[in-house]
């Protein structure tokens, strides 16, 4: 059968170009082909979002679009997902944050806090959101969220065997959970899995608080900032106040800081260069604050 390259219609011809886009993409990595990063700039921030909670579509969705930033919605089925669609979002709803350009990335189908004894049960949970994401036309998350931050070495191998390249954490073992305190990502010695929070912001912040966060990302070292609801009425002690938030981005864009999603750090940092010891950046740290 013949046919004429202009009797295509466009959409088809795009979706042939971005399917042999994949297959090169894909053809390299199998040869080995390095992918070179670009450097690591100074107020590179990268903003996440924890819950599903229905205030990030409908408060924090457009303030995010009005400032150009990207972002990731770290998604869980937990809590009361399922019926209170009054405090947590729709899948229509995350589905429209996808196809807005934000990442919408993985929080496991239960919000399941991550210890020894259920690590076991980390596949089936986030296989449950996968699968959710298929269903709504979502791509496969490739970033991750500790639900509670709470982590576990042992789940490390299990994430790597289901695609995820990057996975957030807090700022706990290095600091106390409770003022959402942290410490910016250092790549090389923070195992890309294991990313901790700069800041997880609380009620009680003011935007000191915040800035002393973001102005971690400096020196090849990147902020990544933790948020939930805006405001979080199911769980008051991570409540953003909606001004407060406003504040927050109207500095980051005032500042000129490059915003970005979690799985967007692949620009710049290499997902398969892993610490011998995942957690010897973390014991570093506590014993740097422990000796002041």
């Amino acid at each position: 059968m013949r046919f004429h390259v202009g009797s295509v219609h466009p959409s088809i011809v795009l979706k042939l170009l971005c399917c042999l886009s994949a297959i090169l993409s894909l053809q390299a990595a199998c040869l080995g082909a390095s992918i070179e990063l670009a450097p690591i700039p100074d107020k590179l921030v990268v903003l996440t979002f924890d819950d599903s909670v229905a205030s990030q579509y409908h408060v924090a969705r457009p303030l995010l679009k009005k400032h150009g930033f990207g972002a990731t919605f770290f998604i869980t089925e937990g809590f009361s997902f399922r019926t209170n669609k009054t405090d947590y979002m729709t899948w229509d709803q995350i589905a429209e944050l996808h196809r807005d350009g934000f990442e919408i990335g993985n929080h496991t189908r239960d919000h399941l806090g991550i210890t020894a004894n259920n690590v076991s049960l980390l596949q089936d949970q986030l296989d449950s959101i996968n699968l959710q994401c298929a269903k709504h036309g979502i791509p496969k998350p490739t970033s991750f969220a500790y639900p509670g931050n709470g982590i576990h070495t042992n789940a490390l191998p299990i994430l790597r065997s289901l695609g995820i390249q990057f996975a957030r954490r807090g700022g706990a073992p290095e600091y106390p959970y409770e003022k959402g305190e942290g410490t910016a990502f250092e790549p090389g010695k923070d195992h890309p899995l294991l990313i901790p929070s700069a800041g997880d912001a609380r009620p009680a912040w003011t935007l000191a608080n915040f800035v002393e966060a973001a102005s971690q990302a400096k020196q090849g070292r990147i902020a990544v900032l933790q948020f939930h609801g805006v405001p979080d009425r199911d769980h008051p002690w991570v409540n953003t106040p909606q001004e407060a938030f406003k504040e927050y981005m109207e500095y980051l864009r005032a500042n000129q800081y490059r915003v970005i999603a979690l799985r967007d750090l692949a620009r710049f940092v290499d997902p398969n260069k892993l610490p011998p010891d995942p957690m010897s950046i973390v014991e570093d740290r506590k014993r740097k604050r422990g000796s002041r």
